[in-house]
């Protein structure tokens, strides 16, 4: 029996051109940056090596520690210091990114639906972010924080996805078997993998990522009409 729903945000509850998305955020963030002396080439190869480093983590260390390794070891452990304009920005000049971003009012519906229904429901979006930013990326998709049972950050998690590692620990921190959860998300390699641990799982197609061109067929798929659809009919709560 299916008791718990895990969805992924980026692409899936917020609908966005990955490319669009990325280009606005690294605009604002150089911008933010260069008057401490960052390179805007130099920081944006930064934070691309920092999240290499998170997606590559092996569980002993946060996210958030495995980035800021890789950051300090390219601008050197001075640069902690500046941590909190990082923070100011997130707070602050990202929020004009939501401009750049889309908004279903039925990914906020299916959510609360299901909740409605008896299931649990949590975020699990690729924990690259700190949490002042996923947080800011739900309430862009016209949802709100409490509306999960938890939510994935680069604070609170020791892997990325595609490695299916972070889906088990949030496995582990629900004390949930596999076999009880539906993952629903937009990308292929990196919210599919799920269905290797056991997990059910379905494609969002709105958005959808799938940059090795993987036949999809195995997939149950659709926009979230045809998500509430396939819950009912293949993830009864009785």
């Amino acid at each position: 029996m299916i008791t718990t729903i895990l969805f992924d945000l980026d692409g899936t509850l917020l609908p966005m051109d990955q490319e669009i998305f990325t280009k606005s955020y690294f605009s604002r963030l150089v911008k933010k940056m260069a008057p401490l002396g960052y390179d805007p080439e130099k920081l944006i190869d930064a934070i691309w090596k920092g999240t290499k480093a998170m997606v590559s983590n092996d569980g002993s260390k946060t996210n958030e520690e495995a980035f800021w390794n890789c950051f300090t070891g390219i601008f050197g452990e001075d640069s902690r210091k500046d941590i909190p304009v990082f923070e100011e920005y997130y707070r602050n000049e990202f929020q004009d990114v939501a401009g750049d971003c889309g908004k279903n009012p039925l990914a906020g519906e299916a959510v609360l639906r299901l909740k409605e229904m008896g299931y649990d429901v949590g975020l699990a979006t690729n924990p690259i972010f700190p949490s002042i930013a996923t947080e800011s990326r739900i309430r862009w998709a016209g949802l709100s924080p409490e509306d999960f049972l938890f939510y994935t950050t680069y604070e609170n998690s020791v892997h990325c996805k595609p490695n299916p590692a972070y889906y088990r620990d949030i496995l582990t921190m629900l004390s949930r078997r596999a076999e009880e959860c539906l993952m629903v998300g937009n990308d292929v390699e990196e919210d599919m993998i799920a269905k290797s641990l056991g997990m059910q799982v379905f494609l969002l197609t709105d958005c959808m990522i799938n940059t090795k061109g993987k036949d999809i067929s195995e997939y149950p798929r659709g926009n979230f009409r045809d998500l509430m659809d396939f819950v009912r009919q293949s993830c009864p709560r009785r």
